[in-house]
């Protein structure tokens, strides 16, 4: 017989039970609900699912309702950080509790110490050796040349379009907030000086281009230097090494128990994380860097998410990775930097020109991971997790939290392992309901064979007591 996806558990209403209320024009996708978020009152879920779908009692569906549906009317699940500092007990092993501590509500931001044990970490960097790592390089978009090529921009146009404060002169800041990244390459506001002087565009040498100069400062001109000069390995947006091990079914043990322990930490449903990415593991050497960038980007009517592409029906010309949630593990304690930096976390404001002053790049985590907000150092076996979008109101996924900004510290001294878990979440709602449709779909057959099945809450995912404060 074929290996099937694994469906989630469908639950089962007690006699005389009301189902949940619809709360909103958009649900949760299909599987065990998710649990509700912590209380500010208490922290406490109120276990309402529960006693609501008790495990072991069924209820007769009506005839209308035999087909098990695909979509739930229950939100996203989305726990609440409370405060700095606040501590929450989370079971996500028998017989362990983990404690959970909001790092930043700006990002909501989760650090768990202990959330992997020392022979999890072992086996996971042996598996991926195994594998073979890779060199990571930065898929960099193509498409905003192409972009302006066809919106058909003069050079004047696009000189207005970068000219923020409208003074009619081109910052360095200005300039490197659209270039910023040129063929995988990091630019710093030196690297923009010394394109200025060897192409000669800077006439008058103060660092500020009149549209005049900027009409010399071509595309072709800017690839031309950087192939002329060459390239540092210091000098690339990321230096690391990663390769991608699958966690479904008849994979080693230890990578479907931390796919576990993610759903049951995130309250997510299961399909939500079976369909997401794979597990990433990357090693940086000594020297090896990230420089802060967001896990996931905006989405706009001309911008589709990678995991849903095929379904989208759309000729976008731009597509993002749509990562709801992202699950950062250490698999060492390193010797001397490779701290996870957040620049803006809990920053009262959010802009990205003000990231670079007096040249000071807070993005540049090879020179200035000191300047950023927080920084987390890596310790062997602990996650941090954080969402990389808002919530919408409405129980899904809302615009993208500009706050997430995060960058992996050059490390200093001896090697880096981390591990990325991403959740996969389409803010267009009807394109991961169709998405997840389509990967889902089975022969009528196996339908039926589910039918006959006694099919229960899961209890060990919906306890109560996953989540308390202390």
């Amino acid at each position: 017989m074929r290996d099937r996806k694994p469906r989630m558990p469908r639950t089962r209403l007690a006699p005389g039970a009301r189902p949940c209320p619809r709360r909103g024009p958009r649900a949760s996708l299909s599987g065990s609900p998710a649990l509700r978020t912590a209380s500010s009152s208490g922290g406490q879920d109120n276990g309402s699912q529960s006693r609501d779908a008790p495990s072991g009692h069924h209820q007769q569906r009506p005839e209308s309702a035999q087909k098990p549906q695909l979509l739930r009317d229950v939100p996203l699940t989305r726990i609440e950080g409370i405060r700095v500092g606040h501590v929450q007990r989370v079971a996500l092993v028998p017989g362990k509790v983990h404690e959970m501590r909001t790092l930043s509500l700006k990002p909501l931001l989760f650090e768990i110490p202990g959330f992997l044990s020392e022979d999890e970490c072992r086996v996971v960097k042996q598996l991926a050796q195994l594998k073979g790592l890779m060199e990571s390089q930065l898929m960099v978009q193509d498409g905003q040349e192409d972009l302006a090529k066809e919106l058909n921009l003069s050079p004047e146009e696009i000189f207005n379009l970068l000219d923020i404060n409208q003074d009619g002169q081109l910052q360095l800041h200005e300039i490197l907030t659209h270039s910023r990244v040129r063929d995988g390459i990091w630019l710093t506001p030196e690297n923009l000086r010394e394109i200025y002087a060897g192409l000669k565009v800077d006439k008058n040498d103060d660092g500020l281009l009149s549209l005049e100069e900027f009409r010399l400062l071509s595309s072709d001109a800017f690839q031309r230097f950087l192939l002329q000069r060459g390239v540092k390995r210091s000098q690339l947006v990321r230096n690391s090494r990663h390769t991608w091990l699958y966690q479904g079914k008849g994979t080693h043990q230890v990578l479907q128990d931390i796919k576990s322990r993610v759903t049951r930490l995130t309250r997510l449903p299961p399909t939500l994380v079976d369909l997401s990415e794979p597990l990433q593991v990357v090693r940086y050497e000594e020297g090896g860097h990230y420089h802060a960038h967001h896990d996931s980007g905006p989405v706009y009517p001309e911008t589709a998410c990678t995991h849903t592409r095929l379904v989208a029906n759309t000729s976008a010309p731009f597509e993002t990775s749509c990562r709801y949630i992202t699950v950062l593990f250490y698999l060492n304690s390193v010797e001397g930097g490779g701290e996870t930096a957040f620049p803006v976390a809990d920053n009262r404001t959010y802009d990205e020109v003000s990231l670079i002053q007096n040249d000071v790049d807070l993005l540049d985590t090879r020179r200035h991971c000191d300047k950023s907000n927080l920084r987390v150092k890596p310790t062997r076996g602990t996650a941090v997790f954080w969402y990389n979008y808002l919530s919408d109101g409405r129980g899904w996924v809302g615009e993208q939290d500009e706050y997430a900004l995060h960058g992996g510290c050059v490390v200093t001294k001896g090697v880096k392992w981390v591990a990325n878990k991403w959740i996969n979440i389409d803010p267009d709602y009807a394109r991961q309901a169709r998405y997840e449709q389509l990967v889902s779909q089975q022969p009528e057959e196996e339908e039926e064979e589910e039918e006959d099945e006694g099919l229960t809450l899961n209890t060990d995912i919906q306890s109560s007591d996953i989540h308390q404060d202390l």
